[in-house]
């Protein structure tokens, strides 16, 4: 069992209240059947929503440029982020001028604003100033999606496509595009929130399904495919002023990992399958800010996380190293999102981007 810094505050609920619901919807127990009328209650609540926008009620606002949503139908991390990372640089490559939305979860502030690199992750959240400065392109952060969508095309015209991290279920944003991304643990117990991981019922129709593990039940339907997601770590670390550590210089030291994800377990793991000494782990709740935490000690022990958590912790521990998540997806889904927006595009705009 993973062991938590003595020196670290638990949360109230977290990470604990997390794990405790991870057991749960791995089946159908006897708790995951005490909360299916709550889980009744969502579900007929959630329908009445999506038929609301169906029917115009709730008003749905499409951009003039095609929206690509990278989302998942589950709660918790299914990785969407880094296939975020990986599909803005595919379209990059491929000749397009992406930018990202996001809403900014875990932030302070509640405007639409740009994320810029040298940003404060409070003011911004963890994953959209990640993206911002590992990709390149220009990232807006706002409640609503659209309204990030516009304030970005407004300040950057030549974006010809948008990529929206997470908001599979933010329907106010129009969307050309839907990628769902599943983590290994699938869709659980395949039942609604509470009494399972599911946000909404699958399956349901999306355009493309990015798996890590065994691929879930309905996917195949799927337009553009089913394609596994390979997660490892690269062959690197990276220092707070952009240097870098190859991994195999940690080998042999004494590590402290840190994670404030929704799965920090698998990092540690990962760290571990490379050969590296994990000594001390410290697992803090999602988004956590690090900021009644300092990781300063004298223990000795070289601190290293994810990219993600580099954002705010450096602030507090400067010395700390960031070892990057590396995705891998076939070639051939990028193709075929590229020829699909190519298309979209050229239904809606006088041109696209050159083959």
């Amino acid at each position: 069992m993973p062991l938590r810094d003595r020196r670290t505050p638990p949360t109230p609920g977290a990470p604990h209240a997390e794990a405790a619901f991870q057991r749960i919807w791995r089946g159908r127990g006897w708790a995951a059947w005490a909360l299916s009328p709550v889980a009744a209650l969502y579900g007929a609540l959630s329908a009445l929503r999506r038929r609301l926008y169906q029917a115009g009620v709730l008003r749905t606002e499409r951009m003039p440029v095609p929206v690509v949503v990278v989302g998942n139908v589950v709660a918790g991390g299914a990785g969407k982020t880094p296939v975020t990372q990986a599909v803005v640089r595919a379209l990059r490559e491929r000749g397009w001028h992406p930018g990202v939305v996001s809403r900014g979860y875990g932030r302070t502030t509640t405007d639409c604003r740009e994320v810029l690199p040298e940003a404060d992750a409070s003011a911004v959240g963890d994953e959209p100033l990640l993206l911002a400065r590992s990709t390149g392109a220009p990232v807006f952060v706002a409640p609503r999606r659209a309204e990030a969508a516009r304030a970005l095309l407004q300040r950057h015209p030549r974006t010809d496509v948008i990529v929206c991290d997470d908001g599979l279920q933010h329907l106010a944003l129009a969307r050309d595009v839907e990628l769902c991304v599943f983590s290994e643990e699938g869709a659980g117990n395949g039942w609604l929130l509470p009494a399972g991981p599911l946000r909404e019922r699958w399956p349901r129709r999306v355009d493309a399904v990015l798996h890590a593990g065994s691929a879930p039940r309905g996917a195949e339907s799927a337009a553009l495919g089913v394609f596994p997601i390979r997660r490892s770590l690269a062959d690197h670390a990276v220092a707070r002023d952009g240097g870098t550590v190859p991994l195999a210089q940690l080998q042999g030291r004494p590590l402290h990992a840190v994670a404030a994800i929704a799965r920090p377990a698998a990092f540690f793991a990962m760290l571990r399958g490379r050969g590296l000494t994990v000594e001390r782990e410290t697992a803090l709740p999602d988004h956590a800010d690090y900021g009644n935490w300092p990781p300063v000690s004298d223990d000795g022990l070289q601190v290293v996380c994810t990219e993600k958590d580099a954002a705010k912790l450096w602030a507090w521990c400067p010395g700390a190293l960031a070892v990057p998540l590396v995705v891998e997806i076939a070639p051939a889904f990028f193709e075929r999102l590229h020829l699909r927006l190519r298309e979209i595009a050229g239904r809606s705009l006088s041109s696209a981007p050159d083959s």
